[in-house]
């Protein structure tokens, strides 16, 4: 077998931040020597060998890989795609931490609360792997995923597919899948118990008595299910995010409402915390990293489509969020709160 890298050249002579960041996850995963040649794609040479090599395997961003393996090359248009496939390592299991004890949490959140959100992000990798959940959305989630990606660590990716949501979050939904070669898996209701809510009370009852009973059955159920099958799970959730429910998030944690593989206790954690919104954009914008184009319109906190509206200047980022009721229940049960700190 023979792998090919295909590097970008930017016009000013310098590398592709992503081409970079590939070659860096490479080198985390101990797969670097498993590259036997890189070539370069000229950003203004469109006679460049990797410029003609895009162009014959219909690849249109950069960094790729062709493996060969003796009955002509393969185009893998991302890293983790190939670290998937051909080079993929032996599966590993998750540590002793997997079974982690409430006695635990105290000491293991000392130690990680001065470390930055990468850092946290490559630890549960570390430690947990494709055992870890990553549950994405929004803005805060794309950054974990960022994350993890450059952490060389493959943690496994799901979204809860409410049926309800706007067409731009599909669409940035599957703008993430391409961008970063991972997979996403799209968690969708129970159909049986969804249709005998909707049949009873409509499509839009939630206005009239309240979205926790459309949000169980879109949301909490998938939910439920899904974190069955994992031993963790990471969150994008901020303490700014809800000054009344949000507070004191902390960054790990054992999940007081939701239980792991075989009925274990599950590990919680919220790498950005601590972050504010001001910081989660700026690594956005730093890193160029894939976010909903409904930002571009006002939208903070992005949810289901008939709950979700943009916001005014001088809003709360959670009022464009179940805006009929009173802030203080603006929380769809995916989360417990945890108490206050003691004063």
């Amino acid at each position: 077998m023979r792998v090919t890298m295909v590097k970008k050249r930017l016009a000013s002579g310098e590398p592709c931040r992503k081409c970079d960041d590939a070659e860096r996850v490479l080198r985390a995963r101990g797969a670097w020597g498993r590259i036997d040649q890189v070539i370069w794609a000229i950003e203004n040479d469109p006679e460049s060998e990797g410029m003609r090599l895009a162009r014959d395997h219909n690849v249109e961003t950069a960094p790729f890989f062709l493996v060969d393996e003796g009955t002509g090359p393969v185009a893998y248009r991302s890293v983790l795609e190939l670290l998937r496939r051909p080079l993929q390592p032996s599966a590993s299991e998750p540590s002793a931490l997997a079974s982690i004890a409430a006695d635990d949490v105290a000491g293991l959140e000392r130690d990680l609360e001065t470390r930055p959100p990468a850092e946290i992000v490559r630890w549960a990798g570390e430690h947990f792997g494709r055992h870890c959940a990553l549950a994405f959305s929004g803005a805060e989630d794309i950054v974990l995923v960022d994350m993890a990606v450059k952490s060389g660590h493959e943690l496994s990716v799901f979204c809860l597919d409410t049926g309800r949501l706007h067409p731009e979050t599909y669409r940035f939904i599957e703008r993430v899948r391409t961008h970063y070669g991972i997979e996403i898996e799209l968690v969708s209701p129970d159909p049986a118990p969804l249709q005998a809510f909707v049949r009873k009370k409509g499509l839009f009852s939630f206005y009239e008595d309240g979205h926790q009973e459309c949000c169980a059955a879109r949301k909490v159920e998938p939910l439920r299910r899904t974190l069955l099958g994992y031993r963790a799970w990471m969150t994008g959730q901020r303490r700014d995010q809800s000054p009344s429910t949000r507070s004191s998030v902390p960054l790990v944690q054992l999940d007081s409402a939701f239980r792991g593989q075989g009925g274990d206790a599950l590990v919680k954690l919220n790498p950005l915390a601590a972050w504010s919104s001001a910081e989660t954009w700026a690594y956005i914008r730093a890193h160029d990293v894939p976010y909903n184009a409904l930002h571009e319109r006002g939208f903070v906190s992005i949810g289901c489509e008939p709950c979700t509206r943009p916001i005014h200047p001088g809003q709360h980022e959670r009022e464009g969020r179940w805006w009929w009721e009173a802030a203080t229940q603006r929380e769809c049960g995916l989360h417990s709160v945890p108490p206050p700190p003691p004063r």
